[in-house]
């Protein structure tokens, strides 16, 4: 943080006013943030992801199987 010197009480006012509302950004980045790691814990997002794997296994083993009894 750097230091300041100041010459009236209305800086050091103002500069309290505009650390509180960079506080406040802060604070709501963060929400937003852990919001976001949130959702993408849910348990559709999860299975969606493992219906992707799963559709990739379930094709790679019919595929073998096909080529097997052509083969």
């Amino acid at each position: 943080m750097k230091k300041s010197e100041f010459s009236s009480f209305n800086e050091i006012d103002q500069e309290l006013k505009i650390l509180r509302l960079q506080r406040q950004v802060d604070s709501e980045q963060l929400k937003l943030h852990l919001n976001g790691l949130k959702s993408s814990f849910y348990p559709t997002n999860i299975l969606g992801g493992f219906k992707g794997v799963a559709k990739k296994l379930l094709l790679s083993f019919v595929a073998k199987k096909i080529l097997n009894k052509l083969g």
